[in-house]
């Protein structure tokens, strides 16, 4: 087993553009969908998503706040794979203008054209509670208080 640190982590999630967000439906079957993650964000076990109100995603969470998070770096030196993280969490829904605010960033305005006023515009966070990672042959957790 490895050791890697939050910061570490942070530090790997900085580069990937695009995690895969996992839900619960109403059948109970698993759902997984692309999610834009905010590498200019430094991760201390948050992470922030935005969605309109009208999606699957959103009465998934309604129902049950427990998602996952599954992030892929880049490919590993020498050929040897790439990290892997995987994320346990649970989210909560904003819609709140001023936390929009807070965690927009230009490039989302091409998904959401208006911006923080789009209309039906929902922030997800995702607060971790477990992290999950396989650097080559290497694996391990990361401690969440």
């Amino acid at each position: 087993m490895a050791d890697m640190t939050l910061k570490d982590i942070s530090d790997a999630m900085a580069d990937i553009d695009f995690c895969m967000l996992s839900t619960r439906t109403e059948s109970g079957d698993i759902a997984a969908r692309p999610m834009s993650n905010n590498g200019d964000v430094a991760y201390e076990g948050d992470s922030y998503f935005f969605t309109y109100e009208e999606a699957r995603t959103v009465s998934d969470i309604e129902r049950d706040p427990k998602v996952g998070l599954g992030f892929q770096g880049k490919k590993g030196l020498l050929g040897k794979p790439p990290l892997f993280i995987s994320v346990e969490g649970r989210a909560e829904l904003i819609r709140d203008k001023a936390a929009f605010e807070a965690h927009w960033t230009k490039d989302l305005e091409y998904w959401f054209k208006d911006g923080v006023d789009t209309p039906n515009l929902v922030l997800i966070k995702v607060h971790a509670t477990r992290i999950h990672f396989w650097n080559g042959q290497d694996e391990g957790e990361v401690p969440m208080r």
